[in-house]
C-alpha cells in the first residue's frame, strides 16, 4: 500500500470571482473583434487590420471556454483532490469559489461508489442520465459528474447488512453494526488505496467477525472474553458498549493506512440466527423458571426457619422432631407450590 503521499492543501486560490470577470470581459472582447473585423472587412483600407481582428476573435471564441475549467465552487465539508498530468498537485479544502489551472483533473475513484450509507442515497438511475448533457443541434456532451468528484469531509455513517457470525461457543448470531466515518487525509483516501468506500465496507465486516469470535450471546461460566487467563462476565447481549469500542478499534488499526477515522461504531442488532433461536428462547425460558424457583425457595426457607423460632419463643406448642418435619414439610409444599393450598381439617386426635 503505497502511503508515502502526503495530503498538500491548496490555498491562496480563491479567486474564481476575478477570474469568472476576467475570462467573461475576454469572451465579450473576442465577439466584439469579430464583429468588428467583420464590418471592416467590407472596405479595402482596414481590410488586412479587420481580417488580423476577426481571426483573433474567432481563435479566442474556440478556446476561450478552457479557462471556465478552472472554476471550482466547494461547500462546507467538501474537498477535492487535483492532479495536473497525473501528478497530485494538492487539495482544496475549504469552502469558497476557487480558479486552478484549467487543465488540472479532480480525482475520487469511489465517486461512483453508492453504500448503505448517509451521503450515497441512490437515484435509481437518473445520475446516469444527468451525468451527459447532450446540446440539440451541435452534437456536443457536456460531462456534468465532476461534481462527484468532491470528496465528503463530513461524518457519514456506514451500515452494512446484517451478517451471520458464530460467537465464541460456537453458536450462530446474527449482528448489524453501524460504524461513523470521516475522511481525514484526502491524499491517501485517494492513493493509498483502490476505493476507500468499498475498503472502509470490508474492513467493517472483517473487524465485526474477528471480534464477535471471541464473545458468547450471553452469560456464560469460564469464558475468557479479554484475554486475561481470567474468565469473565463479558457477553454480545451484556457488554454492548466493550464489544462495540473493540469493533472500532478493530476497524480503526485497519483504514488509518487509507485516511480514514472511525469517530463511533454502535451495534444496531443482535440476534440469535433463525435456525437456534427458538431452542435458546427455550433455554433462556428454563434457566428464568430456574431462578424463580430458586428464589421462592430460599424465601420458604426464611419463611419456615421464622415459624419455628417464633413457636419456641412464645411456647405456644411443643413439637417434637417428627412434627417439626412433618410442619416444615407441608409449610415448604405450601410456600413453594404452584396453586393454592387445600387445607384438610382434621375433627379427631392428633394422635
Amino acid at each position: 500500500m503505497n502511503t508515502n503521499i502526503t495530503e498538500k492543501e491548496l490555498t491562496g486560490h480563491r479567486n474564481g470571482f476575478a477570474a469568472l470577470i476576467v475570462a467573461s470581459v475576454a469572451y465579450l472582447a473576442a465577439i466584439g473583434l469579430v464583429i468588428w473585423g467583420a464590418i471592416g472587412m467590407d472596405g479595402d483600407a482596414h481590410s488586412a487590420i479587420s481580417i488580423t481582428m476577426f481571426v483573433v476573435g474567432m481563435v479566442y471564441l474556440c478556446i476561450g471556454w478552457i479557462p471556465y475549467l478552472g472554476l471550482k465552487i466547494l461547500k462546507p465539508g467538501e474537498a477535492l483532490v487535483l492532479t495536473l498530468f497525473g501528478k497530485y498537485i494538492g487539495t482544496l479544502k475549504d469552502d469558497g469559489f476557487y480558479f486552478v489551472n484549467p487543465f488540472c483533473t479532480a480525482v475520487n475513484p469511489a465517486a461512483d461508489t453508492k453504500l448503505g450509507q448517509s451521503g450515497d442515497i441512490s437515484d435509481n438511475g437518473k445520475s446516469k442520465l444527468a451525468a451527459a448533457l447532450t446540446i440539440s443541434g451541435t452534437g456536443a456532451a457536456i460531462d456534468t459528474s465532476a461534481r462527484n468528484k468532491k470528496i465528503s469531509l463530513k461524518v457519514m455513517t456506514l451500515s452494512n447488512s446484517r451478517q451471520k457470525v458464530n460467537d465464541i461457543l460456537g453458536n450462530p448470531v446474527e449482528i448489524a453494526v453501524a460504524v461513523m466515518w470521516k475522511v481525514t487525509d484526502t491524499a491517501k483516501a485517494v492513493f493509498a488505496v483502490d476505493n476507500y468506500k468499498e475498503y472502509l465496507s470490508l474492513q467493517c465486516d472483517t473487524a465485526v467477525r474477528n471480534v464477535v469470535k471471541l464473545y458468547p450471546y450471553d452469560v456464560t461460566e469460564n469464558i475468557d472474553t479479554t484475554g486475561d487467563g481470567q474468565a469473565d462476565d463479558g457477553s454480545l447481549r451484556g457488554s454492548t458498549e466493550l464489544v462495540a469500542n473493540k469493533i472500532m478499534e478493530e476497524i480503526q488499526s485497519k483504514v488509518s493506512e487509507a485516511g480514514i477515522e472511525i469517530v463511533d461504531a454502535r451495534i444496531t442488532y443482535l440476534a440469535y440466527a433463525p435456525e437456534i433461536a427458538a431452542a435458546m428462547l427455550q433455554r433462556q425460558q428454563a434457566a428464568a423458571v430456574v431462578d424463580a424457583r430458586k428464589l421462592i425457595v430460599d424465601g420458604a426457607v426464611g419463611m419456615v426457619e421464622l415459624a419455628l423460632e417464633r413457636l419456641n419463643e412464645k411456647e405456644l406448642v411443643e413439637l417434637d422432631e417428627e412434627r417439626k418435619a412433618a410442619m416444615v414439610s407441608n409449610l415448604l409444599v405450601v410456600l413453594c407450590g404452584n396453586h393454592d393450598a387445600q387445607p384438610v381439617v382434621n375433627s379427631g386426635s392428633l394422635y
